[in-house]
């Protein structure tokens, strides 16, 4: 027990229960996190940002809003840390780059502002690849946050800090984003739950973007009803989100423990092919087997174009990324370095400009989000937009038919999150294509735009997390929460 009398796996729910009940006070929780944070966080490199005195202060008047007899919100006094590309009113934004490593934001991401209302509390901003842009974690500027399972291990990317959060025990649930898997796979490989919804059900204002059509900001938590309370505090409508559905948010807590007896699970065979870990692929097996016991009905289903998503993938992120990290000019905000031809008064203005931006985005960005941004430049340019970028979109188009045809004979799809294991630091880092083979099973789910989670099942035998993912049909994520939440209870 720690000095506010929790325990170190205390879920989201059972914390709000007792900050609300009085078991506990929330300047208490604050205090422990913090001590946490202390212990842990210097090796793990979870967190970039610690907002030691802000975070005091939020305890303060939860306590008081409740001294007062006020109804205190559903995420009261739960420490919430955030991914650093989530804007912060006040607090340094950096994503992960030397291109912002001392942003201010002067406001909140939407998703920030519903967590504050529901009396949240915000330890800090947790690591992450350059941009959003890996796998592993390696690509931040700051160093790679560790797999608190083995901390040679990488913890997975690109919201690596935010699942190191929850898995070490520093906080009970955190935000993060996922384009690709970057909620998923971090989840898979630290032991934590970690859900992507289905694109537009969150608001993305105040996530700074990757690529617009496929990013998506969601929870994780240390088990599955944590994550679905967290969740329904941060989905809805929202004006200031063109891309944002204006469907209410749904019961995803009322769906935990619901029976899951009847449901039809599509079990993809091009899920289970070569470069899946045996370890893995029986961990995963069992679980479904489990359901199946459960009185779920497994079925057989194919997603054909699914071989295809890889590339599909890499060119549209890609293409997106070139144009929303065009801002990123040392003109008005972040990171600026003045060329030589900037300094030199002998040379035009127009010509100062472009030595200025030149030496900026060189000096701001690192190799992986510079390669991304050539790619995707490239697949827009003149004589290469059909062939790459419109092409690309009508595969993309073809995967979702693969989803829309699969399930119209199944409920949600089950398979893994990954094909391995954490790898270890540094294993992949010399062969960007080998990372980018790996999200395989992630990105399908992406590109479709559909809600998908990971849940631990059984570990290896060197006892590494396992994910299992669960990808449900578009604003079904009550269906994939039932179900998550049955494997949860195996």
């Amino acid at each position: 027990m720690t000095a506010s009398g929790l325990s170190k796996t205390v879920s989201v729910v059972e914390l709000a229960d007792r900050v609300r009940r009085g078991e506990t006070s929330a300047v208490a929780v604050a205090h422990d996190t913090l001590s946490r944070i202390d212990q842990d966080n210097g090796n793990l490199n979870a967190f970039l940002t610690v907002t030691r005195d802000e975070l005091l202060e939020q305890a303060h008047a939860i306590d008081e809003k409740r001294a007062r007899g006020q109804a205190l919100g559903p995420l009261a006094g739960v420490p919430i840390a955030l991914k650093d590309a989530l804007c912060t009113r006040g607090v340094r934004t950096t994503c992960g780059s030397k291109m912002l490593a001392s942003y201010v934001p002067p406001y909140d991401a939407t998703a920030v502002s519903r967590l504050r209302a529901a009396d949240a509390l915000l330890p800090g901003k947790t690591n992450m690849d350059e941009f959003a842009m890996g796998s592993s974690n390696e690509t931040s500027a700051f160093g790679p946050a560790r797999n608190p399972h083995d901390r040679e291990r990488t913890p997975g990317g690109s919201s690596g800090g935010s699942a190191v959060a929850v898995a070490s025990g520093m906080t009970p649930a955190s935000l993060g984003s996922d384009t690709g898997g970057s909620i998923r796979q971090p989840a898979s490989f630290t032991g934590a739950v970690g859900v992507k919804p289905t694109y537009g059900r969150v608001s993305r204002f105040g996530l700074v973007a990757f690529a617009s059509s496929l990013d998506q900001i969601g929870p994780f938590a240390s088990d599955v009803r944590g994550a679905a309370r967290v969740l329904g505090v941060i989905a809805g409508a929202d004006d200031r989100d063109a891309t944002c559905l204006p469907a209410p948010g749904d019961d995803y807590e009322g769906a935990c423990g619901k029976a899951v007896r009847g449901l039809r699970i599509g079990v993809p065979e091009e899920y289970f092919g070569s470069g899946l870990d045996p370890e893995v692929e029986g961990s995963v097996r069992a679980a479904i087997a489990r359901l199946e016991s459960d009185g779920v009905m497994i079925k057989k289903v194919h997603l054909a174009h699914t071989r295809h998503a890889v590339a599909t993938y890499y060119v549209i992120a890609t293409a997106e990324a070139s144009s929303n990290l065009a801002r990123f000019d040392g003109v008005r905000y972040g990171l600026r370095v003045m060329g030589s031809a900037a300094a030199n008064s002998k040379h035009s203005q127009g010509s100062a400009l472009r030595a200025m931006i030149g030496a900026t985005r060189d000096a701001g960005f690192g190799s992986e989000v510079k390669r991304r941004i050539l790619l995707g430049t490239f697949v827009l340019s003149a004589g290469y937009y059909d062939a790459y970028y419109l092409k690309a979109q009508k595969v993309r188009t073809l995967i979702r038919r693969d989803f829309d045809k699969a399930f119209g004979e199944v409920d949600a799809i089950v398979c893994p999150t990954y094909p391995t294991p954490a790898f270890r630091l540094g294993e992949k880092t010399s062969d960007p294509l080998a990372m980018y083979l790996s999200d395989v099973y992630t990105l399908p789910a992406s590109l479709a735009g559909l809600p998908a989670m990971s849940v631990p099942c059984a570990p290896t035998k060197a006892g590494l997390p396992v994910g299992l993912q669960i990808i449900a049909p578009a604003l079904k994520e009550t269906t994939m929460f039932a179900l998550a939440s049955a494997v949860e209870g195996q």
